[in-house]
């Protein structure tokens, strides 16, 4: 076995040692188990994220099966999580799907990296094209690459998250209009997202405020940095008043902590500042200066919303477990939807079902875009501030701080153009 297949076939023993089965049957539940394949890192430096994704999805499940699972013609069926542990790695990742689809999942999902998204659509398109019986649709709640609704669109792609584009369009809105604003530094992952991040940004400031000036751009590697400080000491040298950053996970964590530790006195425009860690390790330091954007966020207004929040919590009592993703419920809602409107959990019809679909649960709304898979929907931009302070009744995982609503996005001002020349079954 030459280097490369020893990498691959000890991937796959790891990943299969690791994967694990949940399955959430409701008792009213008559047909078999639909199963779902996660295929995210569930150890490694952004273990964490995959394990409030797996959360998220349980609760889902839960929640979906409770009330009797996808009903189909021949029945009501549940549905059941299986996790396969990839660590991250795209090479594992791509192991892990042939063997879910050697078990018998038809459903991959994934989103912590769009790398792996990536190679994962390209795989799923060339297994689907050899193997009509056996097809698999992907879903995607987190990978956040414009090129995987773009110019690699697939009809067997479906993405629920706002792309990185639509993130940073809805955040230099905000920034736009922060006269304080004057010089900003731009830190990113060196990987396919971090960059089209940067790029972005460049782009929308130059649009927005060219006044700005951009005074540093730094790429760093993925998941491997274990001390910021000399990055944190590049800002500073450089003068700027604003940090831009898509950071994520324990890149994000471990940058804050040093700014707080070296006391750097700037902004942070970011898109995940609202999690995993992130407000507990800035602390009193990010109190109106930390900006975060997402579909919703847990003290977006409405009695419903408060609802939501509260049934996620008693789920989830420990305050490190409650970073809720409510895309993830979304998504599950909307693929159970999608079979029972199909009436048959075939990928290829439940794909068409879903183009096109609507969901609505009382505080948030989305509807999928048949043109290129992308979801739209709103997005809520909010600032961190201490929990219990006006419009910030909900911290983040026991931090004390949570964030309070600053700019209300609605869908038809997050709606990108439509790059994608989908090629149809």
């Amino acid at each position: 076995m030459g280097a490369r297949g020893l990498v691959l076939g000890l991937a796959f023993a790891t990943g299969l040692a690791h994967a694990e089965v949940s399955e959430r049957r409701a008792q009213t539940s008559s047909g078999h188990a639909i199963e779902l394949a996660l295929i995210e890192g569930q150890s490694g430096p952004f273990a964490d994220a995959g394990a409030a994704v797996r959360r998220n999805l349980e609760f889902a499940i839960e929640v979906i099966n409770a009330r009797g699972g996808v009903r189909l013609p021949d029945g009501s069926h549940p549905l059941a999580l299986r996790v396969y542990d990839s660590h991250g790695q795209t090479e594992e990742a791509l192991v892990l799907l042939r063997a879910a689809t050697d078990a018998g999942a038809r459903i991959v999902l994934e989103g912590n990296s769009s790398a792996v998204a990536g190679a994962l659509v390209d795989a799923i398109n060339k297994h689907n094209a050899r193997f009509a019986d056996t097809r698999v649709l992907f879903l995607n709640y987190s990978a956040d690459d414009p090129a995987l609704t773009g110019e690699r669109c697939s009809f067997w792609h479906f993405r629920f998250d706002a792309h990185s584009q639509m993130r940073m369009n809805a955040l230099t809105d905000l920034l736009a209009g922060d006269a304080r604003v004057r010089r900003v530094y731009l830190i990113d992952q060196d990987y396919v997202f971090g960059r089209d991040v940067a790029r972005t940004a460049r782009e929308l400031l130059l649009r927005k405020r060219p006044d700005v000036e951009i005074v540093g751009d730094t790429l760093h590697p993925l998941g491997s940095v274990k001390d910021f400080a000399p990055y944190v000491a590049k800002i500073r040298a450089a003068g700027a008043d604003t940090v831009i950053t898509g950071n994520w996970g324990s890149d994000l964590t471990l940058l804050v902590r040093a700014a707080r530790e070296a006391g750097l006195n700037t902004r942070f425009y970011t898109f995940f500042g609202n999690s995993l860690g992130a407000p507990a390790a800035l602390g009193e330091a990010g109190v109106g200066r930390v900006v975060a954007v997402a579909e919703w966020q847990p003290n977006s207004a409405g009695d419903a919303s408060r609802r939501a929040v509260l049934a996620f919590r008693r789920r989830y009592p420990e305050p490190h477990d409650q970073y809720q993703i409510l895309r993830l419920q979304v998504m599950l809602e909307m693929l159970a939807a999608a079979m029972e409107k199909a009436g048959s959990s075939d990928v290829t019809a439940t794909a068409r079902a879903l183009e096109g679909l609507h969901y609505s649960n009382g505080f948030h709304e989305a509807t999928m875009r048949a043109d290129d898979h992308q979801l739209l929907q709103p997005l809520d931009v909010s600032v961190m501030e201490p929990s219990g302070s006006e419009g910030t009744a909900f911290d983040q995982e026991g931090s004390g701080y949570g964030f309070r609503t600053v700019l209300y996005l609605p869908t038809a001002a997050t709606t990108p153009a439509n790059q994608c020349r989908m090629v149809r079954p």
